[in-house]
């Protein structure tokens, strides 16, 4: 095997703290995760000439650090639990502390063959917006839900005022961040691109571009995949099991399939068609809207792809799925 001339860190990362260990090496750090303690650590990652940090996503606490390291200049490779422990499997490492996993993702990021470019730095505080505006939606949600089961009038009368005004703050919400990515003309110009397909409504073109910044730079194989809307096999010898869709990103998932059900119905006539044909042929409600989503988002792939608005003559026939 030929030796890695890269020098690869690993971060595990606590609330409070980062623990820090090279690839091959002894060396080992822990500091606050604070913003002192990050320039502490980019500093001891420059003394060991490191070129890349690996580091694992953990709900939020990871992306200051980051987003520092990023600024910086160090190559970061963000990883999934999953992948971290996967890796653990394949070295059939069994013992766990913080010490253990940074090095453990100093392997795994020493180990990774693709690197994939770090993505546009103004995303980052418009997909918190969004975040934020989905997380309003779902509390909408629940209070509809708590309000269908509720007899008492003057508790129906607040959890309509509760719905009211959080309905009110999505869409202040919502028009503050169209606004905001508006500021910027590149994405302005992608937005409207994706607005542009049939189909594809103005939240839903948000969502694709602010959760989805590789649009237009994909194959439909690779896009459906990060979506989460790629079929999987599920065959081993004698048995054909069914196809399933797995992984990907969950929020621009659920943005895509809701687009979907109002697109297979009324507004794209590629997507109806592909509906109507897939149920014709016995596949189940959700199964063809799974596809319909797949196929929306190959659609708005292709039109970022090549840089002109959406025309449903210029885009090949929707095969069935």
């Amino acid at each position: 095997m030929a030796k890695r001339t890269t020098i690869c860190a690993g971060i595990d990362t606590g609330k409070r703290k980062l623990d820090v260990a090279l690839d091959g090496g002894s060396e080992q750090l822990q500091v606050e995760n604070t913003t002192e303690g990050h320039k502490t650590l980019s500093e001891w990652l420059r003394q060991h000439k490191v070129k890349r940090v690996g580091i694992e996503a953990s709900g939020g606490y990871e992306q200051p650090i980051v987003a520092e390291l990023r600024r910086k200049r160090f190559v970061v490779v963000v990883f999934q639990p999953a992948q971290v422990r996967a890796y653990a499997k394949y070295r059939g490492q069994r013992a766990k502390n913080d010490r253990i996993d940074a090095a453990l993702i100093a392997a795994c990021t020493a180990a990774a063959e693709k690197i994939h470019p770090a993505p546009d730095p103004r995303l980052s505080p418009f997909a918190e917006h969004l975040t934020l505006i989905d997380q309003i939606g779902e509390d909408i949600a629940r209070l509809k839900n708590r309000l269908e089961s509720c007899r008492d009038a003057r508790i129906q009368r607040l959890w309509k005022e509760e719905i009211a005004s959080l309905a009110k703050r999505q869409r202040v919400e919502f028009k503050a961040l169209v606004a905001a990515i508006r500021e910027h003309c590149d994405l302005a110009a992608r937005l409207d691109l994706i607005y542009s397909v049939g189909g594809s409504g103005l939240p839903t073109a948000v969502a694709v571009l602010v959760r989805m910044p590789e649009i237009g730079q994909l194959t439909r194989e690779q896009a459906a995949a990060l979506a989460g809307l790629a079929p999987y096999d599920d065959d081993s010898g004698a048995h054909i099991g069914a196809r399933h869709i797995d992984g990907g990103r969950k929020r621009l998932r659920h943005a895509l399939y809701a687009a979907a059900l109002a697109a297979s119905f009324r507004w794209n006539p590629q997507l109806m068609d592909l509906y109507q044909r897939l149920i014709a042929a016995g596949k189940g409600h959700k199964r063809a809207l799974i596809a319909c989503a797949r196929k929306l988002l190959v659609f708005i792939n292709a039109v970022v792809a090549r840089g002109t608005p959406w025309q449903a003559d210029a885009l090949p026939a929707a095969p069935a799925a």
